[in-house]
């Protein structure tokens, strides 16, 4: 099998290795292949693909979109090395507010799947990192919303002791208990 399913927690998480072909020419993996990963418990059909480019410290997120706009995602670091954090927003789960933080580079190539009903944020841990992301639904503007990065509600553990590079929508977004009657409405 050309990669490596392992289940995490909060559960639904889901981390993916691919195998990596090495020899003197470079590399070669299969990144994504629809038959494996539904294999894998990953059987979504992904609509849309977006990518970012951030500089050393930045830190998007977290964010999410509500209502029947909610997104999975599955998220790998082309480019350099971030933090990908994932944070239980459903309110009826058992790991509700519980999050986890895993590193996706270009050196391991791996990749993170978020299910719906999740938040979703990262770092960037080196001068620049690319990453790429399918969504299993379009991006909706009035669907978009988010949670201060750094609430106590969800205790974070971003695993950097630096004050991130934030964007002035990623400052002012509200913290948990402001958006909890409506997480998904």
């Amino acid at each position: 099998m050309p990669f490596e399913f392992i289940n995490l927690e909060p559960e639904g998480i889901i981390l993916v290795k691919p195998t990596v072909y090495r020899d003197s020419r470079g590399l070669f993996s299969e990144v994504y292949k629809a038959s494996e990963y539904v294999a894998g418990g990953i059987g979504v059909e992904f609509k849309q693909d977006n990518m970012s480019v951030s500089s050393y410290g930045v830190l998007r997120g977290i964010h999410y979109q509500k209502g029947i706009y909610s997104q999975a995602k599955l998220v790998r670091c082309i480019k350099g090395k971030i933090f990908d954090i994932a944070v239980d927003l459903r309110s009826d789960s058992p790991s509700f507010k519980q999050s986890v933080r895993v590193e996706l580079s270009e050196a391991n190539g791996y990749s993170l799947y978020i299910p719906k009903g999740f938040g979703h944020g990262f770092v960037s841990l080196s001068d620049e990192a690319v990453v790429l992301y399918k969504t299993d639904a379009e991006y909706n503007k009035e669907a978009d919303s988010g949670i201060f990065w750094a609430d106590s509600d969800l205790n974070i553990d971003w695993g950097i002791d630096f004050q991130p590079v934030l964007s002035e929508k990623d400052i002012k977004l509200p913290g948990l208990s402001e958006v909890i009657k409506c997480l998904y409405c």
